[in-house]
Parts: structure tokens; sequence; C-alpha cells
């Protein structure tokens, strides 16, 4: 099978439903504002793919660990090929959704990391016109091969019932916009709300909110960084067709969001949300894998023993 072959099985869909990062406020204004029974047709289309998860379900904190490295490396590599950002939200969202439905273990953490590559090179297929060969995803301690590759994005299709054209937080941003901005927004304002985006994965799991969700909460930290509760609540309801949304999940996410903005611009924070403590995070520095071992890259291919992931009851996939 060849490193393209698996655009050809994907379902197709058209592409004016994604909204593009890079377009302008003038192309927006230009265009048609989508309406409430698409938006209805995308928020159902969202819920669909199982958004969300089990509550009961935790990723230990040696895989937690491990998922952040991936981010990272997702986003570095992203960058690195000049990958569109919903490429990369694509691929953690992959990542997420397959570690909510086949747990790998603690004592495989490499197989975290081929896992990330198979979700980045999925993502790419469905999303890039120009591919790069598998080859060429490559992380500093792993030299995986093709074979391996391939086999483990043939787990991810299975895994996720061949289900990839998922609803991303950018096909909102268009009707947030328009629905929240009575004037034009500042130049930077879509560029803070898709870096906001990009930085927010790291800090949530995007089987935990609806793409929507974080859309919304993205468009009005960038509208309003200081928003009380009770503010933020009258702007989710003027919305006509807001119903949809969730008040206290859109201000979960407000909050990650708020910080990680403040964070950026080096602002005080609200009084009025008393966000949560988190982490530092730069929005639009993409990090770097880092890791506190230096060895000589390995190369795996299906032929090691220890390739498998095991699971009680499932098909061995070697």
């Amino acid at each position: 099978m060849d490193d393209g072959s698996f655009s050809g099985l994907l379902c197709q869909e058209s592409d004016h439903t994604f909204l593009d990062e890079e377009e302008t406020f003038s192309d927006l204004k230009s265009q048609s504002v989508a309406d409430d029974e698409y938006v209805k047709m995308l928020a159902d289309k969202e819920i669909s793919f199982g958004f969300k998860r089990d509550k009961s379900f935790v990723l230990s904190q040696e895989i937690e660990c491990a998922r952040l490295d991936s981010i990272a490396w997702i986003l570095k590599t992203r960058a690195s090929f000049g990958f569109r950002s919903k490429t990369a939200y694509l691929s953690v969202t992959y990542l997420d959704r397959f570690l909510s439905r086949r747990p790998i273990d603690s004592e495989k953490l490499w197989a975290i990391k081929l896992l990330s590559v198979a979700c980045l090179s999925l993502a790419a297929k469905m999303e890039e016109v120009n591919v790069p060969s598998l080859t060429e995803f490559q992380i500093d301690e792993y030299n995986f091969g093709s074979s391996v590759i391939q086999r483990m994005e043939l787990l991810v299709l299975h895994t996720l019932n061949w289900r990839m054209r998922s609803v991303t937080p950018f096909v909102f941003l268009r009707y947030f916009i328009t629905k929240f901005w009575n004037d034009t927004p500042p130049n930077d304002a879509l560029s803070r709300m898709v870096a906001l985006i990009l930085a927010a994965m790291r800090e949530i799991n995007l089987v935990d909110h609806r793409p929507s969700i974080i859309a919304a909460a993205a468009t009005l930290v960038v509208l309003d960084q200081s928003l009380t509760k009770n503010e933020l609540e009258c702007k989710m309801n003027s919305i006509s067709y807001g119903g949809f949304l969730e008040i206290e999940d859109v201000l979960a996410c407000y909050i990650i969001m708020q910080k990680l903005d403040m964070e950026k611009f080096n602002t005080p924070d609200s009084p009025n949300l008393s966000p949560t403590r988190l982490r530092k995070t730069s929005v639009l520095d993409y990090p770097t894998v880092s890791s506190s071992v230096h060895r000589k890259r390995k190369r795996l291919t299906f032929d090691d023993s220890d390739q498998c992931i095991d699971r009680p009851n499932e098909k061995r996939f070697c």
C-alpha cells in the first residue's frame, strides 16, 4: 500500500463546510453568514462523533505526559511542514478519540509516539495538498519504518470506525464572529482565536468538549478578556440558535483560554472568574519535544515482540 492510498478510501465531503483559518475578515464579510439551520446541522454532526467521553475514564499520569509530548511534537512538526492549523487539531482529535476507546499500557509509551505519527499522517492526508512521505514523520528517539506507521494508521482507522472527517472549531468561527461582534473585529482577532484553540489542546482533552464550545470560548476571549459569568451567559443567549451550547461548558473553556491569553499578553488575572491555576503556556510559540534520556534512535518493525498493543479479547495487530 503506497503512502497516499488512504485518501481514496476515506469518505469525501465538501471542503466548503470547513473554515480556513487563513481567511481574512473581508472574506468573511463578503460571504453569507452561516444560518441557524446550518449550525444546527454541524452541531448534530459533532455530537454524532461521541463528544463527550465517559467521565469515569481517566488517563494515567504517564499516558497524560506522553499525550502532552505528542501534542508538542504535532505542533512542532505542523509548523515545520507548513500544515494548516486544522491539520494539527484533527491530529490531536484522532489521538484523544483513540485513547478514549483503546487505552495503551503505561509500559508502552513508545506506542503513544507511534500513534502521534499515524494521527498526524492521517490528518495530513485528509487536509493537505502536499503530504510528506511516511519516513519524513519522525520523532527524535525513534525511527519508525513506513510499514510500522501504516499498520498503526490502519489500527487508528479501525478504532475510529473510519470516521475521520471530524468537525473542528474553525468551521464555527465565522458564525460566532458575526454573532458576537457589532463592528469589524481587529485584524489580529482571527489569528488569536486560532492560537488559543491550538494552545488549549494541551489543557483540555478534545473528547471532553465539543468543537463548537471551544470555538465559542475562543471567540468570546478575543472579544472580551474579562467577561463575568453573567455577561458570558447574556452573550450566549443573544444568539438566536444557541441552545446547542452548554453555558457551563463554554465557561470552563473560556476560563482556560482567558488564562492562556492573559499569560501571552502578561495582563493581570480577572477578578471576576478566578481562573484555575494552570501551567504557563505561550499561545503562539510551538513547544519543542524534549526527552530526559538521550539515546540512540531505535528502528522498530512489526517483527519486534513488543510491537503489538495488547488488549483483552481483541485481535493482536502484528
